[in-house]
């Protein structure tokens, strides 16, 4: 029996541009084609759209760009960078005439995510896109029942999973692998990546004479974000003054400020 009507997810989501305070650079060919503590995040999904920076024109190598011969966008300005002669194209670009929700783009380059080497946050590598400050990831242990079967062979049953909730997504449902038909499980070359997450390994399932192909993934090595403060202690800015760079931050006004 169906508990509800299935959900839509990942469907009409606002345009969001907003400042950042942590530090960005981008990477390419060894050397930093950006980098900047005044980046805008801009917070988008949709085919082809995940969340990304855009990085003042003065935080941008523009020695090394150039313009690109080929412009496929007439709403965009395309830039090649080249780096001890390697011309990596069509990768730096800015918008031309911004839309009404992205005006505070205007002056700012941002670069194909995937063509870069490596992306920064502070001293953090991120992988895959940028990561959206109003997402969460909350994973929390239950005791619920939990059976999973296709074609009507059993493919996993628990009383100890892991709920996985992550805004804009459904429920995601981790199993003990002791608690998982294994057998019919068959690993694939497939990795993803997840920047709250980390990487992924994914298994093809058999069941029924049918091949469910990557159909399972397991994180072996999720990242861990939290265990990272462990000992470390804490200030609250509303109560003391915190200089960064030599730059002394306003205290918040927060329920805390009193």
């Amino acid at each position: 029996m169906l508990a509800h009507e299935p959900k839509v997810f990942m469907k009409d989501r606002p345009i969001v541009v907003e400042p950042t305070d942590r530090w960005i650079r981008t990477k390419l060919t060894g050397e930093y084609i950006a980098d900047s503590k005044h980046a805008l995040l801009l917070i988008e999904y949709g085919p082809g759209a995940l969340p990304t920076y855009f990085f003042p024109r003065q935080d941008v190598r523009k020695d090394l760009l150039s313009e690109s011969e080929v412009q496929t966008d007439s709403t965009k300005k395309f830039w090649d960078i080249t780096v001890d002669g390697k011309v990596t194209r069509h990768v730096a670009w800015n918008y031309l005439s911004p839309a009404e929700d992205r005006t505070l783009l205007g002056d700012y380059i941002t670069f194909t995510w995937f063509k870069m080497d490596h992306w920064y946050e502070e001293e953090e590598e991120v992988f895959v896109h940028a990561r959206d400050p109003h997402h969460r990831v909350d994973v929390t242990r239950s005791s619920r029942h939990v059976h999973v079967e296709a074609n009507g062979v059993v493919l996993a049953d628990t009383h100890s999973p892991y709920f996985l909730f992550e805004t804009g997504l459904p429920t995601r449902y981790y199993i003990p692998r002791e608690d998982v038909s294994v057998e019919l499980l068959t690993p694939t070359t497939l990795k993803t990546a997840c920047p709250y997450k980390g990487t992924a390994a994914y298994w093809s399932i058999e069941a029924g004479n049918e091949t469910l192909k990557d159909s399972v993934w397991c994180y072996a090595t999720p990242i861990a974000e939290a265990p990272k403060i462990k000992e470390l202690m804490c200030f609250f800015n509303e109560k003391v003054d915190i200089t960064v760079d030599g730059i002394l931050l306003p205290r918040p006004i927060t329920p805390w400020s009193s």
